[in-house]
């Protein structure tokens, strides 16, 4: 199975500016970013993702060809990352096809609606999620991504119209989502 390494992206920033930037995958860089750049003003800000141990998910997606984290870059930084799993994790459908699972997905503070209004970024989120799908794509998995979701994040899944099961008694009742094959 082949690994997608990089791929350039078009994000607007709050300007609505086009800019230019890239989908890559995880570095030391880009966790220095975090640590230096979002953990303090996640913390601040009360974030549920501030705690998130971004080093220990690139040390894992070094180790394990079943996880690969990637980061978006724009303007020199980090805007933001992602962790998925490509190889155990099945649809919650019937049919319990293979799909790519994120194990976490953020944006850098600045990037977020909730904290920045307009967000210095917009589409970071939205943009890494299509990045899983072309991945599923690549692995023949037909674009299928699954994915449970922090509370304050369940909004944002709907409106990109990710199907919605419900609460996962499983996954500490956080919702699950899952993009099914692309037709």
């Amino acid at each position: 199975m082949s690994r997608s390494l990089e791929e350039t992206i078009s994000l607007l920033r709050g300007d609505g500016q086009p800019v230019e930037g890239r989908i890559c995958e995880m570095q030391e860089r880009h966790w220095n970013d975090f640590q230096t750049l979002w953990q303090t003003m996640l913390v601040a800000t009360d974030q549920p993702d501030a705690a998130w141990m971004w080093d220990y998910k690139l040390r894992q997606s070094q180790r394990e060809a079943r996880y690969e984290a990637y980061a978006l870059e724009a303007d020199f930084l980090t805007q933001g990352l992602m962790f998925i799993e490509t190889q155990w994790h099945r649809s919650h459908l019937p049919e319990r096809f293979p799909l790519v699972y994120v194990e976490a997905l953020s944006s850098a503070p600045w990037n977020r609606f909730a904290l920045e209004r307009p967000p210095f970024y917009h589409g970071v989120g939205r943009l890494l999620l299509m990045f899983a799908r072309r991945r599923s794509l690549a692995l023949g998995y037909g674009g299928r991504v699954g994915l449970h979701s922090l509370p304050g994040a369940e909004g944002f899944y709907r409106r990109l119209q990710m199907p919605d099961y419900d609460a996962d008694p499983e996954k500490e009742g956080l919702v699950y989502f899952e993009y099914g094959a692309i037709a």
